[in-house]
């Protein structure tokens, strides 16, 4: 099929386009066997068959024939989601002797950090039922703001789940599922942090025998990739709220797709946050776009580039996980498959024509427009969440479904200048504003 379609541009590149054509076979070519590639839909079960028998044996064994990844993946964020306190006391961020008054727990009882980059919560012991638990500390270092503040889990959605009150919320309800590779499937705390089995299955088989298939996300159905990123960066529901109300699962409510093993089919094991367009929620503006973190997902999948193929690993490293929000190469990663003159665009002449903008300005930064900076970490954090709708948000729309002003990309950088209307003025008399959003 790809000859046929490099014959017709060549075919049209005698009548002199020959430029043109290479132009586009080079972005396309890359892409062409994902996307492309059959879809299975949702339920299938892609685990390999070598995989249903296996079980979890920690990164480090992983170490030993793929050391390059693990050299990569061990410097990223992921490992460090969950760090214990004892073994290295430095990974605590926040500034205890600034610790309140009525907080629930002393650095001394804390057992582990989860996160630390935007915050840093606290694990205690607490175990359940015979069985090793614990519970989050009422309160959370916000790193952004350097100053601690209260942390409430039990108001979000399973509010209706557990009391009010932190020491009765164990954390393998709420955060272990995500937060530690096995658990989420085997009740097992195999590695602190994400590490390799979370992405690529169980994979003891695999160590004893390297022919032993483990799951590779980017051999699967494009679609189906980016459940390995989606189990945890995904708003979700516990999946038996599907046919029970939340107060048969008392005690019980899952804040993580309980069962999902990477390969699985996740439709199975994760019910999505709802979200209707036009109705604003706690998670989401009424136009789809995050409030919070962890809802790259919910947005991806409405996206055009989540619908036609493009993945999670398109864009992010999986072992480095980079780029960043803060820690990007600019327009160079979008213009690996964007660019003037190709056949998906941008359909200007160059930079400027398409941005309005001085090309080394930040107005003409592609993640600056498409990516506006829309959710925060905690109600009390800056806006630093980017949106992965990709669409272009206009000053009208931010009006119409009632959004904070600076959640719009021209008035983040405009603020001190235009309100919203001179904004959206601006793009009609530019003619950016196509018929569907006058």
């Amino acid at each position: 099929m790809f000859r046929k379609i490099v014959y017709t541009f060549l075919g049209a590149g005698i009548l002199g386009g020959g430029f043109w054509i290479y132009k586009n076979i080079e972005k396309i070519y890359p892409f062409y066997d994902q996307l492309t590639k059959e879809r299975v839909g949702l339920n299938k079960d892609l685990q390999p068959k070598d995989q249903k028998s296996a079980y979890f044996v920690g990164a480090k064994k992983c170490k030993r024939c793929h050391e390059e990844q693990f050299k990569s993946w061990h410097a990223s964020r992921h490992p460090k989601m969950i760090q214990d306190i004892k073994k290295d006391p430095s990974v605590v961020v926040a500034d205890f002797s600034k610790l309140p008054k009525d907080a629930d727990f002393t650095l001394k009882e804390a057992v582990y950090t989860v996160g630390g980059k935007f915050k840093q919560r606290y694990m205690i012991r607490k175990d359940r039922n015979g069985s090793e638990d614990y519970v989050p500390g009422n309160y959370q270092w916000n790193v952004q703001t350097g100053k601690w503040q209260h942390f409430k889990p039990w108001k979000y959605w399973y509010k209706d789940a557990y009391p009010q009150d932190n020491k009765a919320l164990p954390t393998s309800r709420a955060c272990d599922g995500c937060h530690f590779t096995g658990f989420m499937s085997r009740k097992k705390r195999i590695d602190l942090g994400i590490s390799c089995e979370s992405c690529h299955g169980p994979g003891s088989n695999h160590v004893k025998n390297p022919y032993s298939k483990i799951y590779k996300a980017s051999l699967a159905d494009p679609l189906r990739q980016n459940e390995v990123c989606l189990q945890c960066h995904m708003r979700n529901r516990d999946i038996r709220l599907k046919d029970h109300n939340i107060s048969e699962i008392f005690g019980d409510a899952r804040d993580y797709p309980f069962g999902y093993e990477a390969g699985r089919a996740l439709v199975k094991y994760k019910l999505v946050a709802p979200f209707v367009m036009g109705h604003e929620t706690s998670e989401f503006y009424a136009n789809g776009a995050a409030k919070k973190n962890r809802t790259q997902g919910n947005e991806f999948v409405h996206s055009m580039k989540g619908r036609h193929g493009i993945t999670c690993i398109n864009c992010h490293d999986p072992h480095t996980l980079k780029p960043t929000a803060e820690n990007n190469d600019g327009n160079k990663l979008c213009m690996k498959c964007h660019d003037f003159g190709s056949v998906i665009g941008p359909h200007e002449k160059n930079l400027q024509a398409h941005t309005h903008h001085k090309p080394n300005s930040k107005g003409s930064l592609c993640v600056e427009c498409h990516m506006p900076k829309t959710g925060r970490h905690t109600k009390k954090s800056p806006l630093t969440v980017r949106s992965h709708l990709f669409g272009f948000t206009t000053p009208q729309e931010t009006i119409k479904y009632k959004m904070p002003p600076e959640t719009n990309a021209c008035y983040a950088c405009h603020k001190k200048d235009k309100n919203l209307i001179q904004l959206q003025k601006d793009l009609e008399k530019w003619g950016m504003v196509g018929w569907d959003k006058r």
